[in-house]
């Protein structure tokens, strides 16, 4: 039986066996096709298993074992023949690149013509493909399991890495393709670029076999026939699917010039709509990943290469990008559009003194030990990149904001990198690239589940993510905020010389590595004097700050003193001059002096508007002069969204298509105001929401329409 949630509401489950299987390596082969929104191609996986999975089998019913113990068992697979491949499906003789394709997709057309996707077994329909004989002398197959979701998948097949010319030179057994896949992933560090070349040789390797498999709303399931333990199993897989238009983990939408882009926006249920991957963290992996489009559009990913465009024939270009760093699946990125690279008019001496200069001691100080990691190409143990203050980095936007991005962004990048530097050391990644996101790109999607919030593991490694589903989820900031302050207490406590000496040598001592907020505060507490730590523990900490409601006391004490810091009290004061200038009749005596307002900074004048959002009423006068004294329609989008309540709040008409622009510009904000314009039941002010939900809804993403939907009908 199909594991059966509510997509909108319940909790997220996390179906790969980790506990039995890693991926150690993915290649992607991929093609993107605007004209049918669909991303297709191949997957290749690079599997390890340990000694101690060889006596482990990963049934059905244990890979599904959920956090609330109620079982949710796959349907146990009936004997049946293995139905001829349909002309669709490519034969295992053909190599690679014989079924690679650039240019146009086709529109999904599964379920017509056998092949699986996650929306056929929604209902609990069995695919014939999967059933087999499961007899085999009285043993079940070992079962790999993958996260899958709003995907096709045409085939799975072994991949015959033995028949890869040269792949003798680094293996003891060139004929055992799982020890050849064993030894290729065990090759060290410093041998990385023969690592990627020989995984991409890999994966282009003729087929050995079609597995079987089974595909269901959360998971793709996969066995070869005899092979019982994680051990027997295939290391060398690969997957020929397509994503599908509706699919959760990428946005295709418009830029701000209107130009035709696509990028993953950071979904609840992260990459597994965009391929076939192990989502718990635990499974760290690096992958390297080919993605052809029409020439007219850039890639980009999150790879830690500066990929430029290959030319395969007119119109059509390739992108190359790899990882070395061992990270969890959800961290992989891909943002396809039309975008303009920003360049510098002049590169001064002092960024290239930045990037070049090296410090002995500082490089002494940053090789002694070893590191706590898996081993990749460490910057942490390159003398040079300890010291390089900027990386190297690259700029890019629509063409419309291509002036704003140059003037005002570009110059910004460099001191920021430095600034990083200076306070947490080496640079993790050997570059960075920056992409201006469309409005519709959800501010707080990028924030991923805690490990903490998962249930349960089970034996094979599956779980789930409590609410992970929930679109409301998403904008529930308490714990953002919470987090924020309390590392703030936390600075104030130690001083900042001890907190920020404290970060580098975290970021130093964890680095590549998988972390709790437990071993954070751990080891912060043990950097504190004992005269200074008085009442704190990680217990405490964690029930003051993250397991209890409302605001903790230590935080309360410090609104308080703000409240008396002089820029608060100017602020105060002008708002007292406000509320003067709010009562005034319309007519006012000849004598009566004229309100010189005080000029505020930035975070002033938000705590200014929040103040005047406690007044009962304002009128349309006080309003208008508020928004021509502080240029409210030219401030950044924190201010403007407190202007655009204030405007809301006392229906101020005349301003009401700033309200309609915050919409519009700044979608992932204006989720709150559509609430606000539905509470008041004011008809114009419904009508308002209505017509920009209307305008805007095809290019929100999906959790953000879902809550918006529910505000308006």
């Amino acid at each position: 039986m199909a594991l059966q949630l509510d997509p909108s509401r319940d909790d997220l489950p996390l179906m790969a066996n980790t506990s039995h299987i890693l991926v150690k390596h993915y290649v992607l082969d991929l093609d993107v096709d605007f004209e049918s929104q669909i991303i297709e191609g191949t997957i290749v996986l690079f599997l390890e298993s340990g000694n101690r999975f060889k006596k482990q089998r990963s049934s059905p019913e244990e890979t599904c074992r959920s956090a609330s113990n109620e079982a949710c068992r796959f349907r146990t697979p009936e004997p049946c023949h293995i139905p001829v491949t349909n002309t669709r499906t490519f034969s295992s003789k053909v190599g690679y690149n014989d079924f690679v394709i650039c240019g146009k997709g086709e529109k999904d057309t599964s379920g017509k013509d056998g092949n699986h996707d996650n929306q056929e077994q929604a209902s609990g329909i069995s695919s014939s493909k999967y059933r087999c004989d499961t007899g085999n002398h009285g043993s079940e197959d070992f079962l790999l399991v993958l996260d899958c979701c709003d995907l096709s998948v045409l085939k799975v097949e072994e991949v015959d890495v033995a028949a890869v010319p040269g792949i003798e030179k680094f293996t003891r057994s060139p004929k055992l393709r799982n020890q050849i896949v064993h030894e290729l992933v065990a090759l060290p560090a410093d041998r990385w670029r023969e690592q990627l070349d020989y995984y991409a040789r890999c994966s282009q390797a003729p087929g050995c076999g079609e597995l079987l498999f089974d595909i269901d709303t959360w998971s793709l399931q996969m066995r070869k026939t005899g092979a019982q333990t994680a051990t027997d199993f295939p290391h060398a897989i690969r997957i020929r699917y397509r994503t599908q238009p509706q699919g959760r983990s990428v946005t295709w939408t418009s830029d701000q010039s209107g130009r035709p882009c696509v990028y993953t926006m950071g979904s609840p249920i992260n990459n597994r709509a965009l391929f076939p991957c192990q989502e718990p963290p635990v499974a760290m992996s690096t992958w390297q990943a080919t993605v052809r489009a029409a020439a007219s559009f850039v890639v980009l990913t999150s790879g830690e290469n500066s990929a430029k465009p290959t030319q395969l024939r007119e119109g059509c270009s390739s992108w190359h990008y790899y990882v070395t760093m061992p990270m969890p699946a959800s961290t992989f990125t891909i943002a396809v559009g039309s975008w303009t690279e920003m360049k510098p008019e002049i590169c001064s001496s002092d960024d290239l003194a930045a990037e070049t200069s090296f410090s002995p001691s500082e490089a002494a100080f940053r090789n002694v030990g070893v590191c706590g990691h898996v081993e990749y190409p460490c910057r942490f143990q390159n003398a040079s990149a300890t010291t390089q203050e900027v990386i190297p980095h690259r700029l890019f936007a629509p063409g419309c904001l291509q002036g704003a991005c140059q003037e005002a962004l570009l110059p910004l990048i460099p001191p920021c990198l430095s600034a990083a530097h200076s306070v947490l050391g080496t640079h993790p990644f050997s570059r960075l690239d920056v992409l201006i996101v469309p409005a519709s790109f959800p501010s707080l999607g990028m924030a991923r589940p805690n490990k903490e919030k998962t249930g349960h593991v089970s034996d094979s490694g599956s779980s789930v993510i409590k609410h992970g589903l929930n679109p409301e989820k998403v904008f529930m900031q308490v714990h953002y905020l919470k987090g924020y302050f309390l590392l703030r207490f936390l600075a104030k406590r130690l001083g900042d010389d001890t907190y920020f000496s404290f970060l580098r040598k975290f970021v130093h001592t964890f680095h590549g590595q998988l972390i709790l907020s437990q071993d954070f505060l751990q080891m912060l507490l043990e950097a504190i004097p004992e005269e200074k730590r008085l009442e704190l523990s990680v217990e405490n900490i964690f029930q003051d700050w993250l397991e209890s409601s409302g605001i903790p006391q230590p935080l309360q004490r410090e609104r308080q003193a703000g409240e008396e810091c002089g820029l608060a009290r100017q602020v105060s004061a002008e708002v007292e001059k406000w509320v003067r200038v709010n009562r005034r009749p319309r007519k006012r005596k000849r004598r009566e002096t004229e309100e010189v307002f005080a000029k505020l900074l930035p975070d002033q004048l938000l705590l200014l508007l929040e103040h005047l959002l406690e007044q009962t009423t304002l009128n349309p006068r006080t309003l208008q002069r508020l928004e021509r004294t502080y240029h409210l329609p030219e401030q950044d989008a924190e201010v403007r969204h407190r202007w655009c309540e204030l405007v809301v709040k006392h229906k101020y008409k005349k301003a009401y298509g700033h309200v309609e622009r915050f919409l519009q510009e700044d979608q992932a904000m204006g989720i709150y105001l559509y609430g606000e314009l539905m509470v008041n039941e004011d008809a114009r002010q419904q009508q308002l929401a209505r017509k920009c939900f209307e305008l805007s809804k095809e290019q929100m993403d999906r959790s953000s329409a879902e809550v918006v939907a529910e505000m308006l009908f």
